[in-house]
């Protein structure tokens, strides 16, 4: 448990690291933004497929096939529906969000809520890797997890900045986002300790989100702007880093 609770805030921690970064780089290039957030969408994938996937196939027996691939679709369905609610991050995130926000310091907040919104189902995913019991797997995840907390962190400075918020406002704020995150971790955690017969589709359920997030949000955000080429190897990049800590954590 009290790994768990490191881990927890660990994860929520790095957007507050992020955040403290926006703070000394409040101007940041959309080739920086783009190759970061690119980094990050392949330590996300190595996770989900690694740490989440792969696991639930494991642990489903029989019929792990079919419990995977609804869990990972359920996962994916449930971020849709979250995204009919909330704006769609990749058309709001990165350096171009000041000239919104400067305009509208409602349209920020907004942004703002969805990057939280968006950290719950990232935290519930650190959480169920830890109710496997595999702690290295686990450690993977929320490692994963981590890591791409640091660019979202970064990229909530800027634009509240510029739509006046106060700079202790600002670092409020964002470190709110990141203890959603931790909320997440517990409820994950908590939910596949009570009953070990939901671990394989919760497994599912949590890769599901975070490949849809990959693929909805952060790699069009990350083609957007002319650096495709180097965010395409920015991916492989991450993905190569979580795939050789995986073999050296096992």
């Amino acid at each position: 448990m009290e790994l768990v609770l490191l881990t927890a805030t660990g994860v929520g921690g790095a957007t507050v690291i992020g955040a403290l970064i926006g703070f000394v780089f409040k101007k940041m290039s959309h080739r920086f933004s783009d190759i970061t957030l690119s980094f990050a969408a392949g330590v996300m994938l190595a996770a989900a497929v690694l740490g989440l996937i792969i696991p639930s196939l494991e642990y489903g027996g029989k019929y792990g096939i079919v419990i995977t691939v609804a869990g990972i679709f359920a996962g994916a369905l449930c971020l849709n529906l979250i995204d009919k609610i909330v704006p769609h991050l990749h058309k709001m995130i990165g350096p171009d969000i000041e000239s919104h926000g400067s305009s509208s310091l409602d349209k920020v907040l907004l942004f703002v809520t969805a990057i939280a919104i968006h950290n719950l189902p990232e935290g519930i995913a650190a959480g169920v890797g830890f109710g496997s019991g595999d702690t290295s797997q686990a450690l993977l995840i929320a490692g994963g997890i981590a890591l791409q907390n640091i660019p979202e962190g970064m990229v909530i400075i800027a634009p509240m900045l510029a739509s006046g918020v106060s700079s202790v406002k600002t670092f409020i704020i964002a470190a709110l986002t990141g203890l959603v995150e931790v909320a997440g971790t517990f409820i994950g955690y908590f939910a596949v300790s009570i009953s070990t017969a939901v671990l394989p589709f919760a497994l599912a359920f949590a890769g599901g989100t975070m490949l849809y997030v990959i693929s909805d949000e952060m790699i069009p955000e990350t083609h957007a702007h002319g650096s495709e080429r180097g965010a395409t190897y920015a991916l492989l990049v991450g993905f190569c880093v979580m795939l050789i800590s995986d073999v050296l954590l096992g």
